[in-house]
């Protein structure tokens, strides 16, 4: 399903439902940061998705990176939260969701990254500092912004 992203935009539509989802920061020993091209809006982001019910919300981390990337991690901790309304994601059957997401650190601890061909088109670990070459949303850098920088020292709260 195809979804287009608006952030603080005066036209973007009304949202109509909210669903918690996560999103996890991974780093290798190298430093770098896994990264997943995603096939519903052709950006790079972190990898992560929706929270089911029945779920502990960790459990939702560590399952949507297996998903996504074939990776098994553990969650490590909290590094913010994201609730912005002015942050919306308009989908091609209607649905109009608020972003509601929780960012985690993750511990790679086996798994070789790969590509699932339905939600990514590529995983890639990079180096911080090839980030601005990427394709990547605003808030989605910012969680990014937020798991590299190791002077925090409680999570965002937003």
């Amino acid at each position: 399903m195809a979804r287009v992203d608006y952030f603080n935009n005066p036209n973007a539509p009304k949202a109509n439902s909210v669903v918690p989802s996560v999103t996890v920061a991974i780093r290798n020993p190298k430093g770098q940061i896994l990264l997943i091209h995603k096939v519903d809006n052709n950006l790079w982001a972190l990898p992560g998705g929706g929270h089911d019910a029945g779920e502990r919300i960790t459990d939702t981390a560590v399952r949507e990176v297996h998903e996504e990337t074939g990776l098994e991690v553990e969650v490590v901790r909290l590094i913010g939260t994201y609730t912005d309304p002015r942050h919306v994601m308009a989908y091609d059957d209607g649905e109009v969701r608020q972003q509601f997401s929780l960012c985690f650190e993750g511990q790679w601890l086996s798994g070789e990254p790969r590509e699932d061909g339905t939600e990514t088109k590529e995983v890639r670990w990079v180096y911080p500092s090839e980030l601005d070459g990427f394709n990547i949303h605003p808030s989605m850098r910012l969680r990014i912004d937020h798991a590299l920088d190791r002077t925090r020292t409680s999570p965002y709260l937003g």
